[in-house]
């Protein structure tokens, strides 16, 4: 089986798994976990912030994110296909009370007037005032895409100038860095609060990290342990992500390279599927037209190729290290082979 369903599917390689057995641990709801302490400073400084926060997922870090910037009876904006609008099953509504209002955009890369145009930090008594934008980079349900780097420091600028909080949800920033070059702190510095993942294209079994100002950090700590999301010896989840980050950032590239494989596949037999000049990173959406994306993915599983239906007509698939080029550009024929026989 060639699964393309998530870079989720990652298995601990042996030199992470032997990182995570010599993990010197403590108890980290004290703050007292040795390797937990180390990776959250070493986090913090490469996203350009003071302190950071150790997470048992994606989810919790933007959940605890977005809550440090948004009140109870605030709103964030982000866009319709945000990870955080999409993904999280409302959780933002459900646990801290913040609504949401959304634009729509271009592969997740909305035109800073429309977010301008839902502002209002100060809606009065009869409405909801926006107290945070979330951005996310790179955008998951867009395909991959990467923010530009100027877009993002408008949107920053115009956040700032309205004196709204800004939010990256950076699961995947690693790849956004991987791809175009720009350093991991001169992303995260152009934002408040900042999340991002090791159990996706870095690859470790479990954890993410939030990063912000050591005061905030201190008010996330204990938002994380109300939810019961505090942990105690969690060194052992810690090194496994600091192997990541020593070992695994620059073979993203590789991840890349199979995307691309595996979209021009599918294009070379299904034109209409995709623009293979569209894929920057790992993930590839494609357009399934008149056929039901959830038959394509079952007859593709049943040609042992595993890609996710996300949509009526939308098959996502996403490139990681327990996935060759070889066996992307495979898994592209075999997808494209369906397609086509559908057209």
């Amino acid at each position: 089986m060639i699964d393309l369903r998530s870079d989720t599917l990652t298995k601990p390689t042996p030199g992470m798994r032997a990182a995570m057995a010599d993990a010197e641990v403590g108890d980290d709801v004290y703050a007292e976990d040795p390797s937990v302490l180390a990776l959250e400073e070493r986090v913090a400084d490469l996203l350009g912030h003071e302190a950071g926060l150790f997470c048992v997922s994606g989810s919790l870090a933007n959940l605890l994110g977005v809550r440090l910037l948004v009140e109870p009876g605030q709103e964030v904006l982000c866009d319709a296909r945000a990870h955080i609008a999409r993904a999280e099953l409302g959780a933002h509504g459900a646990v801290s009370g913040v609504t949401m209002r959304t634009w729509t955009s271009a592969r997740g890369v909305a035109d800073v007037a429309a977010i301008e145009e839902l502002l209002e930090p100060a809606a009065g008594p009869y409405l909801v005032s926006t107290a945070a934008v979330a951005l996310e980079n790179t955008h998951n349900f867009g395909g991959g895409t990467i923010q530009p780097h100027d877009h993002l420091r408008a949107v920053h600028d115009l956040c700032r100038g309205a004196g709204v909080g800004l939010h990256l949800d950076g699961a995947r920033l690693w790849n956004a860095h991987v791809a175009t070059g720009v350093g991991l702190v001169d992303y995260g510095r152009l934002f408040d609060t900042v999340s991002v993942c090791f159990s996706k294209g870095l690859g470790a079994p479990v954890g993410s990290m939030l990063v912000a100002s050591r005061e905030r950090i201190t008010t996330a700590r204990v938002l994380r342990k109300r939810l019961g999301a505090g942990w105690r010896q969690a060194g052992v989840l810690a090194a496994a992500a600091a192997y990541a980050i020593d070992h695994h950032i620059d073979r993203l590239a590789d991840d890349h390279a199979a995307a691309r494989a595996f979209a021009y596949a599918v294009a070379d037999r299904a034109p209409s599927a995709i623009d293979p000049a569209t894929v920057e990173t790992n993930i590839v959406v494609l357009d399934t037209g008149d056929h039901p994306a959830a038959d394509i993915a079952a007859r593709a599983r049943d040609a042992d190729v595993a890609v996710s239906a996300l949509g009526a007509r939308m098959i996502r698939a996403v490139t990681h290290l327990d996935v060759t080029v070889e066996e992307a550009r495979a898994a592209g024929i075999v997808v494209g082979t369906l397609l086509s026989r559908t057209t």
